[in-house]
């Protein structure tokens, strides 16, 4: 019992470290871009994934991303999956101090308090009886409308955050990164059963491979804006809270899951739901999380697009934060 704990605390830990080190590469890739081409963009990091894979810090982070994987799917098989998801969650109580570091400032009170109320809410909706039900064989039609609806979902969040602030924009940009990998988790199940079930040569020409790959890739270029374009405690959050709701979701729409209606349901759902609105403002109203956020901004990975003014865009970067001298 204890392994499979240890192993999703490991991972959690390694996930989290991963976000702030590619968060870390992202700003120096910024930094870099002394035109600020990038921040013309609606989602800059896109025209920054040259500059990243040559950042020695981006790829010490996917390595680490690597190692939380592993992490995790030994707990998986050590564990069950009841015991390992909730014990993810506490990446955010790991990103906390990381994200704090930032702006040389250990988090307060308040924002652990907010942290820990975002991990119980989705600890709790996780481990209430059908969270996140992507159990049985989907109907493959309402599959594909399913991901069609979270692809419109994905490019209306992003053209709504071009419109709002910086805490704003980290916040629609991490939600879509959350219905990315919701996809992915989806399609993995599928790609896997019909690899094991099928064959290499039929899943090489089914769908729901190439989809994974899309989900996956858009869901990795998502969470790396919204890592490097305002706080990314407040990015986690989201991400976490987004990532179940939409397998939720998703197991409603295509799994054949159900809506239970037993008291117990019922009081976790409520409990949950109590608990993620508590965190969320807390983290929302951080004093941390909007200095953090501040600096972000002005580093050139946000938009410029009407937000940040080409003043405060190219000004010098503040090297008492994230950016380190250039390797």
């Amino acid at each position: 019992m204890l392994v499979p704990v240890f192993l999703g605390f490991a991972a959690a830990f390694f996930f989290a470290a991963s976000a702030a080190l590619q968060r870390r590469a992202v700003l120096r890739a910024a930094d870099s871009d002394t035109e600020h081409r990038a921040s013309r963009h609606q989602v800059p990091v896109v025209w920054l994934v040259r500059r990243l894979l040559r950042q020695r810090v981006w790829l010490i982070g996917w390595l680490t991303n690597l190692l939380g994987f592993l992490c995790q799917a030994a707990a998986l098989h050590l564990g069950s999956l009841a015991l390992v998801q909730p014990l993810l969650v506490t990446q955010l109580l790991f990103a906390l101090p990381m994200a704090s570091a930032a702006i040389r400032r250990w988090p307060p009170l308040r924002d652990w308090l907010a942290a820990l109320a975002v991990s119980g809410g989705v600890a709790l909706f996780l481990t209430a009886e059908g969270a996140a039900p992507l159990a049985g064989t989907p109907d493959r039609e309402r599959l594909l409308l399913a991901v069609l609806i979270a692809a419109a979902t994905v490019v209306t969040l992003v053209q709504l955050a071009q419109r709002g602030g910086p805490l704003l924009y980290g916040a629609l940009i991490a939600a879509s990164a959350g219905i990315c990998y919701a996809i992915s988790a989806a399609m993995m199940k599928l790609t896997a059963d019909s690899l094991l079930g099928e064959g290499v040569l039929a899943t090489a020409t089914d769908w729901p491979g190439y989809v994974l790959a899309a989900s996956t890739l858009c869901g990795l270029l998502l969470g790396q804006q919204a890592y490097g374009s305002g706080s990314l405690s407040a990015a986690i959050a989201v991400m976490s809270i987004v990532n179940p709701g939409a397998s939720y979701a998703l197991g409603l729409l295509a799994f054949d899951a159900h809506l239970s209606t037993a008291p117990e349901a019922l009081a976790a759902a409520a409990g949950a739901a109590f608990l993620l609105i508590i965190g969320v403002i807390g983290l929302a109203h951080s004093p941390n999380v909007r200095e953090e956020t501040s600096r972000t901004t002005t580093r050139g990975i946000y938009p410029e697009r009407g937000k940040v003014s080409r003043t405060v865009a190219t000004r010098a970067p503040d090297h008492g934060s994230d950016t380190c001298p250039q390797e």
